[in-house]
């Protein structure tokens, strides 16, 4: 039986592997990590490292890409970035905004990330930008 992704990408683009959690839902299309948040969550170092273990694990020591889709509005801790800074494989992160509230916080969010990051309304131009991080 072929697994069908809730994404609407080209079939060159396969998705390997859904972690689903009770803070939301991460989705690994190879290298390339697309996290959809729950409506109302507080998404911080102390919600979010077990997920970011088991996230590590799958992807191993390969270089990745994390792609926050802001389908739901939710809260981020801004100096957690400071964790994800230290992770050597990941390269990049594309954030997905639907709102210009949404489009807001990033902007202030990319003011902690020290990795390259861009903001973008749509995922096929978030992962066309993530592709050149790989």
């Amino acid at each position: 039986m072929e697994e069908k992704s809730i994404h609407k990408f080209s079939a060159d683009f396969k998705l390997d592997t859904i972690l689903e959690t009770d803070i939301g839902n991460l989705y690994f299309y190879g290298n390339i990590v697309i996290f959809e948040g729950n409506e109302g969550i507080v998404l911080s170092y102390k919600s979010g490292f077990s997920i970011l273990l088991k996230g590590l694990k799958i992807l191993k020591s390969n270089p990745w890409i994390l792609i926050p889709n802001r389908l739901n509005s939710y809260s981020i801790e801004p100096v957690d970035f400071k964790y994800l800074n230290n992770i050597p494989t990941l390269k990049a992160v594309a954030v997905v905004n639907y709102s210009k509230l949404a489009e807001m916080n990033s902007e202030l969010e990319s003011k902690f990330c020290k990795k390259p990051f861009k903001t973008f309304q749509n995922v096929p131009d978030a992962i066309n930008w993530s592709k050149t991080y790989l």
